[in-house]
């Protein structure tokens, strides 16, 4: 009997445990449309821009007041282990971050509530 009521709690706590997740993969979508905000703090804290010596070894221009209000796309949703998204973007325009980077990365919540993300 005791392995019945232990069974029937453990797909309970599955399915709530399911049921929380889509709700917080559904804040943001592949497709989504966002604009680039000014920092607060003299660089960005919560978008992942590559530091200025590997922009320079690839040949590219370290000039970060060129990503603000560049508008870009999610391509990729992720949830990390310790529950925050981390949302991966590439420009609208289809050129490059800094001429050298195609992609880069944010903690989705953190950058919206900073104001380093703007919703479009």
């Amino acid at each position: 009997m005791i392995k019945y009521v232990i069974t029937a709690l453990f797909s309970a706590s599955m399915l709530t445990a399911q049921t929380n997740n889509d709700n917080v993969q559904n804040s943001v979508k592949v497709g989504d449309v966002y604009e680039i905000g000014t920092p607060k703090a003299h660089k960005y804290q919560h978008i992942d821009f590559p530091r200025a010596n590997f922009i320079i070894k690839k040949g590219g221009i370290a000039n970060y007041k060129t990503v603000e209000g560049n508008t870009v796309v999610v391509t990729e949703v992720k949830e990390t282990k310790d529950g925050n998204i981390q949302i991966k973007m590439k420009r609208t325009d289809g050129t490059r971050f800094f001429r050298t980077h195609p992609t880069v990365t944010a903690n989705y919540s953190e950058a919206l509530a900073s104001g380093e993300l703007v919703s479009k």
